[in-house]
């Protein structure tokens, strides 16, 4: 019987489009389907499984000799085959709803608990929560998610040094790789703690100028009075304290290249001397009429909403634009969330190997691992606001209690930097319990993402949406704070937005020929979802 990525494979049309922006056939069609986040074997983290039949209607079994999981671009196959789980099958079915999933647990023997709510008989998990990720806890011993999964999943890029196999990460790999052999400025957007310093360093150790010098700089930490001068450097007596001459950072950089950070703290008087020296490739030093030509490699990074900046006057709208040479999304760590298991075993082993007990890890067949598995599944249900900077930090932490105090240390180390760092929550999930938990009863369940009403959002929201994300559906339902499946559902309601069934033959064939078969371009310009462009253009013959 064909394994589920290669029946997939007969469901699924290749898609050119899809493979020429560098992710696998089909990947712009997620299914759901299950990623191990945490086993007894720590390596078998990271390993997935596309539930293919629940895409045509049959159901799919989960016990301990199936389904077969593998991981990304591995040939090797095996179940999860921990004694403790039974060999009766939990059951996987399609949903009540479009697009859920419905667990039936009928006579296995297994004890499940999702997102930290004991299930018996059968729980339906609708197309939302499906979005997010359901986090399964299996005999207390093998933690999943069950999500949507790019069904199959094939890297085809570098790894640079990143850590994770989700659709959205081969996305990144693949940017990285289009864009670093190039001399154009990088504008990498993302939230705080998702790694942008570690993407800049990839881009220049790719890159041509790889044997040059990298330099970085948080400009939120240089002192207004000092940013030209560290940008630009100074001549002797330019300023108070300023002895002698000195270089800046595009003088040292020259040749290289210069990774500013946080670029949205720039000081405005500053912005002018940045985008003159972006525009020129040349710098004045303080107190100096002498001009240097420099050729560097400009990167920046922010957090912040750079446009909402420019509107309010704090941010020069030419500078974003020449900073904007190309633009990287660096996805936070909720929308990669098949990811957690290798993160968590990653800094896991990390702060292990620093303190010389790798060895923990390593446990014989049908023992418990180290770090107990309802902790994990506690870990992964929660939404990490500070991202995967956040969640090594937790990690260490930890490690340490571990080595001292074993699971109950464990256990409260991680229960007080969630409370710490949680978003605000329900009355009801304010307190924590004055006492370790068991390993066999894990606390409260980990705080959700709190989604706005779909009714909350306008039709002018809901465009500027859209438009501001390039009608990729997934960021622009991000951004207005609601899940995928609502954001579908508005468009099909609203009566401004023109849905892709309603293209002709004529106009998509007039608009791929200018836009020269480029698809994203096409998207931006029918203003329609580039799935539902793929789906038209399928039925109308066109792919």
């Amino acid at each position: 019987m064909p394994n589920n990525s290669e029946a997939l494979r007969r469901l699924l049309q290749t898609d050119t489009q899809a493979e020429s922006a560098g992710i696998s056939p089909a990947a712009a069609i997620l299914v759901p389907g299950l990623t191990v986040l945490h086993h007894p074997e720590a390596e078998r983290s990271g390993e997935r499984v596309a539930l293919a039949g629940l895409i045509s209607g049959r159901a799919e079994s989960l016990a301990r000799g199936e389904p077969a999981f593998s991981h990304p671009g591995s040939a090797l196959l095996r179940p999860l085959a921990d004694p403790y789980l039974s060999r009766r099958p939990l059951r996987l079915l399609p949903g009540a709803g479009p697009g859920g999933v419905r667990l039936c647990c009928g006579d296995s023997g297994t004890a499940v608990m999702v997102d930290g709510e004991p299930v018996e008989g059968e729980l339906e998990i609708p197309a939302a929560r499906l979005d997010r990720g359901a986090v399964l806890l299996l005999a207390g011993r093998v933690v999943l998610l069950l999500s949507r999964l790019d069904p199959v999943g094939v890297a085809g890029a570098s790894a640079f040094g990143l850590v994770g196999e989700s659709a959205p990460m081969l996305v990144l790999r693949r940017e990285i790789q289009r864009v670093a052999g190039l001399d154009v400025p990088v504008l990498l957007r993302g939230e705080t703690g998702t790694g942008k310093e570690l993407i800049a360093r990839a881009l220049h150790e790719t890159g041509r100028r790889r044997e040059r010098p990298y330099l970085a700089v948080n400009m939120a930490a240089v002192p207004t009075t000092l940013a030209a001068a560290e940008l630009f450097g100074a001549s002797r007596g330019a300023y108070t304290g300023a002895d002698r001459k000195r270089e800046g950072y595009f003088q040292r950089a020259d040749g290289g290249t210069l990774f500013l950070d946080e670029v949205g703290e720039t000081p405005p008087e500053v912005q002018a001397l940045l985008l003159r020296a972006l525009e020129t490739r040349e710098v004045q030093p303080v107190g100096s009429d002498d001009v240097r030509r420099v050729d560097v490699r400009l990167i920046a990074a922010t957090d912040a909403h750079l446009e909402g900046a420019v509107a309010a006057g704090r941010f020069r709208a030419p500078l974003l634009h020449r900073l904007a040479g190309y633009e990287i999304r660096v996805p936070p760590l909720r929308e990669r969330r098949d990811d957690f298991g290798r993160l968590f075993l990653h800094f896991v082993r990390e702060a292990l190997a620093e303190v010389g007990e790798a060895s923990r890890l390593a446990v014989p067949f049908g023992a418990r691992s180290w770090i107990p598995s309802p902790l994990v599944a506690r870990l992964a249900a929660y939404d990490w606001p500070g991202n995967v900077r956040q969640l090594r930090n937790a990690a260490r932490q930890i490690v340490i209690a571990g080595r001292d105090s074993g699971e109950p240390g464990m256990w409260l180390q991680a229960e007080r930097l969630l409370r710490e760092t949680a978003r605000p929550a329900s009355p009801d999930r304010e307190s924590t319990p004055p006492h370790p938990p068991s390993p066999s009863g894990p606390p409260a369940n980990a705080a959700r993402r709190s989604y706005r009403s779909v009714e909350e959002v306008t039709e002018e929201e809901l465009l500027a949406a859209l438009r501001a994300n390039r009608w990729r559906i997934q960021r622009a339902a991000a951004e207005l704070g609601i899940s995928r499946g609502s954001l579908y559902d508005r468009i099909e309601k609203s009566q401004r937005i023109r849905k892709a069934v309603d293209l002709s033959r004529e106009e998509i064939e007039a608009c791929r020929a200018s836009c020269k078969g480029d698809l994203d371009a096409m998207v931006e310009a029918l203003e329609v979802s580039k799935r539902g462009l793929q789906r038209r253009m399928t039925q109308l013959g066109l792919s």
